[in-house]
């Protein structure tokens, strides 16, 4: 099985008043190489935005593969690791256990903006796209070459 390192965010602008604009970033990286994938969502929450993050990385994976996914959400992670209970957004924890299903997926928690260089990255990309109401190749691409950067660094 391959190693897939994912990195992923949501980000919902104006989350919790009327009109929200989520949107939602993953980074997957696998032997030094690093691809950056984002979705608009619209009108969602910022926690909806964090579990959509996740699915849209492991939905990129074409065979089952060893995942380590780097979330800043306690939401995500301690919910996938079985210490949160759902009670609500269940359609979209679906989305989510789909796309894990066949693989054999480590959830690890990450402090939000505290300088880790990839998480940053893919934070960034989420809010200009949830700016932008659209995904925006630019800030994909400049999240991947961060990623890769950085972990050609050794970081």
């Amino acid at each position: 099985m391959k190693d897939v390192l994912i990195y992923c965010d949501g980000s919902s602008l104006g989350n919790g008043r009327d009109e929200p604009r989520a949107a939602s970033v993953a980074l997957l990286g696998f032997r030094g190489v690093w691809r950056a994938f984002g979705e608009y969502l619209g009108e969602a929450t910022n926690q909806q935005a964090e579990v959509a993050a996740a699915a849209l990385g492991l939905e990129q994976l074409r065979e089952p593969c060893r995942v380590t996914v780097m979330s800043d959400s306690r939401y995500v992670v301690e919910t996938m690791s079985g210490r949160f209970r759902r009670k609500s957004n269940h359609e979209w924890w679906a989305r989510l256990d789909k796309a894990a299903d066949k693989h054999q997926v480590k959830w690890q928690w990450l402090k939000g903006h505290a300088g880790h260089v990839a998480q940053e990255a893919v934070d960034k990309a989420a809010r200009k796209i949830a700016a932008l109401g659209h995904a925006d190749e630019e800030a994909l691409s400049k999240a991947a070459a961060v990623a890769a950067e950085t972990f050609k660094a050794g970081d």
